[in-house]
């Protein structure tokens, strides 16, 4: 069993395959963290005050301030003395309340608990424990639902916040989870950027005071993810204990550590409060989105696999999950809006021949949008660039041997359009004021209803008209002027309504998120779409630090990544064609370029990185990855290799990012391999043992040029 509970004791003990998670009810009924780490055998045989964890100022009304603002609350409230970073502000009657929540019960669930209206993990052996709260005064409980993955050694939290009473109150605060650790040198490692080189991972010492990372766009947002992990200072790639927490969500989020005056530091993870006022009636009840526990004893790398194995399990629903993905061409470096019929029609017919499976089309296809300046809502095909419409365009296209995917950007409208002269009403903004443009373009509020069905309904007209089969949702621009209250919470849940209908409208759609590349890379999103966009910069030496930096928490399968041309359009360098696709082979594959343009010999190498793609395809999407030490450590070069669960192959993936002369041979220490077994290696005629690719490294031969890449392939060689 995965959940234990001692009545006598009066703790929870949630176990996982190497760690343990602990919660004690304190005398006066008050709900503790005991413990996080790795995992005890306790068996029932300790009591709540038996672990030093916990104690403090004895509970009098003496000493009862003293006592809350040191006590290592399970989740935290504010009013009666825990001056800390806290989860939960309740509005009633005049103003916020004090609150005080004491234990009232539990109950234990064979399987994991779906969440009504938004993204969430799954899994038919996640053993849930529910904890339930009772304030002293005010008729509100708490339920603290606590899901388990063992294999994974992963803990998934929710809350439940639900009026007992007669009258309506408003939630003001409603965070998703909260962890004590204990005095220590902890670090904070997070991941941050901005348009164009998204989650970049930093770590700094965890010291006095508080420490976030945050969005309040309304997307999860390039500059911030909603992810961030508590290591110990010793802790590096390879060992160590840290504790990774992820938030499922795709909206304004808080994410942050509090080191009190006596060492304890506080993390917390939820919902941002800003602008934060949800008005709960009587008997309704507020579900928090969950947030994603991960513990590691192997260190950062062991983190990130742990991560990529319970999203691959247990977030991502699409039938693509497992499947080999389409190879596809999307003609936007290639044309931009400059396009029609007869031009994306020869882009295809070359694309086939070099084993392209899908030409996607981009932007500017409908209404009068020869630039970003109109018709985004309207979504009904130019026939000036298409005629015939999108029928004819995708019959073409499939006479060519290729599948078809087009992109549209739902959220959005252009003040030049027929849907916004209809509905000038629809947007989001503030009573009273300007609303603010972004690229020429306003955000629909998807908070409401009768907007999302209209949407909806012209979504369905697009797709019912031709057969498309991948859909790119792109949203471009940031929430501004979003009312107090309700909206910025119902706006994703809105977008989660939508994507929920369109995957179960269209169950073999191939839906690719996207936010002006990365800006929306985050696990709620990963529940619709196997698949994000992982960054407009498709520079492949860019791409080395922003796809390193992704993998920290996310699987390889998830992130978009195509080969694109050179001079590169976002940053003028140029790479050669060869390194571009090893360095998009740590993703979904595809290409950003205009195939009728380049050399013969580059529509060669694309048979060539195909038949690669197809070869190494699953173990890449399956595979354990590993970070070797690269640029971010003071290499010259990036790497990292992928290996399969039985230990049989594996892929090393090394790509030279600068040149310095009299300087030896790069020698990497491969890891992840078994001691036993013995590898061929696919660039020169050798077997070697594991132990001696880990312990005494391999030289890399043939990539000495800057840019330059090499794939080494290894498969295990059987006794003769």
């Amino acid at each position: 069993m995965a959940v234990f509970v001692c009545e006598d004791g009066k703790y929870f003990q949630i176990d996982t395959k190497k760690s343990t998670y602990l919660i004690g009810v304190a005398p006066g009924g008050f709900l503790g963290h005991m413990y996080y780490g790795e995992k005890l055998r306790l068996d029932g045989g300790v009591r709540y005050d038996d672990l030093s964890y916990l104690l403090g100022e004895p509970l009098t009304d003496r000493h009862k301030v003293n006592f809350e603002d040191s006590f290592p609350w399970e989740y935290g409230m504010p009013g009666y003395g825990d001056f800390r970073e806290h989860c939960l502000e309740i509005e009633a009657g005049e103003g916020k309340e004090s609150l005080e929540f004491c234990y009232a019960g539990y109950e234990l669930l064979p399987e994991k608990p779906d969440l009504q209206g938004l993204p969430a993990l799954f899994g038919e052996d996640g053993e849930t424990l529910v904890i339930r709260l009772r304030e002293r005064k005010l008729p509100v409980t708490v339920e603290l639902v606590y899901s388990v993955f063992e294999e994974e050694d992963a803990i998934v939290k929710s809350v439940r916040v639900r009026n007992e009473g007669d009258a309506a109150c408003h939630l003001t605060r409603a965070l998703t989870s909260q962890v004590e650790f204990p005095p220590g040198d902890y670090d904070l490692i997070t991941l941050h950027g901005a348009w164009g080189r998204e989650r970049e991972p930093y770590r700094r010492g965890i010291g006095w005071g508080e420490q976030s990372i945050s969005s309040i766009r309304g997307v999860s947002s390039h500059q911030a993810n909603p992810f961030m992990a508590v290591a110990r200072r010793d802790a590096d790639e390879e060992k160590g204990i840290v504790y990774g927490m992820n938030f499922v969500y795709s909206g304004n989020f808080l994410a942050g550590t509090q080191t009190s005056p006596s060492g304890y530091v506080r993390a917390v993870m939820g919902i941002h409060p800003y602008q934060f006022r949800w008005k709960l009636e009587a008997g309704e009840c507020f579900v928090t989105p969950e947030a994603v526990h991960i513990f590691s004893d192997e260190g950062i790398g062991g983190m990130s696999r742990r991560f990529h194995d319970l999203y691959r399990g247990h977030l991502i629903r699409s039938p693509y999950r497992d499947k080999e993905r389409p190879v596809l061409i999307n003609n936007w470096e290639a044309t931009y809006f400059d396009f029609d019929t007869e031009k994306l029609w020869d882009i295809a017919e070359r694309a086939g021949e070099c084993g392209i499976e899908m030409l996607v089309m981009d932007d500017g296809w409908f209404g009068h949008r020869e630039d970003d300046t109109s018709s985004l809502g309207d979504w009904t095909p130019n026939e000036e660039k298409l005629p015939g419409g999108l029928k004819r365009l995708v019959d073409g296209v499939k006479e060519r041997g290729l599948s078809f995917g087009i992109w549209m950007e739902p959220e959005m409208v252009s003040p030049d359009s027929d849907l916004y002269r209809e509905h000038p009403d629809w947007i989001i903004g503030q009573a009273g004021r300007d609303t603010s443009k972004s690229r020429e373009q306003y955000v629909l509020d998807f908070s409401r209803r009768e907007v999302r069905d209209e949407i909806y309904r012209r979504i369905c007209r697009v797709l019912e008209s031709a057969d498309i089969s991948y859909v790119k949702w792109d949203m471009n621009r940031a929430l501004t002027n979003v009312p107090e209250g309700e909206v910025y919470h119902r706006y994703v849940l809105g977008v989660y309504d939508l994507q929920n209908r369109l995957t179960t409208d269209f169950p073999d759609l191939l839906l690719e998120n996207c936010s002006s590349g990365g800006g929306r890379f985050d696990p709620g999103m990963l529940y619709y779409s196997p698949q994000i966009w992982c960054s407009d910069d498709t520079d492949a030496i860019e791409r080395l630090r922003i796809q390193r930096g992704t993998a920290m928490v996310y699987p390889l399968s998830t992130m978009g990544a195509h080969v694109s041309d050179c001079p590169n359009h976002a940053t003028g360098r140029t790479v050669p064609f060869a390194s571009r696709g090893d360095v998009a082979l740590a993703g979904t594959f595809g290409y950003e370029l205009d195939v009728t343009a380049i050399a013969e010999e580059e529509r060669q190498a694309i048979r060539t990185q195909i038949e690669d793609y197809r070869k190494y395809h699953r173990l890449i999407s399956q595979g354990d990855y590993y970070r070797l030490p690269s640029q971010a450590e003071g290499r010259d070069y990036d790497c990292y290799m992928v290996v399969s669960r039985d230990k049989s192959e594996a892929l090393v993936s090394f790509v030279r990012t600068a040149v310095r002369l009299c300087c030896p041979g790069e020698r990497i220490y491969l890891r992840g391999l078994s001691e036993e077994k013995s590898y061929r290696l696919s660039d020169r005629d050798a077997v070697l043992p594991g132990s001696v690719l880990m312990r005494a490294g391999l030289e890399v031969e043939g990539a000495e040029c800057e840019y330059q890449s090499k794939l080494i392939y290894l498969r295990e060689q059987a006794d003769s």
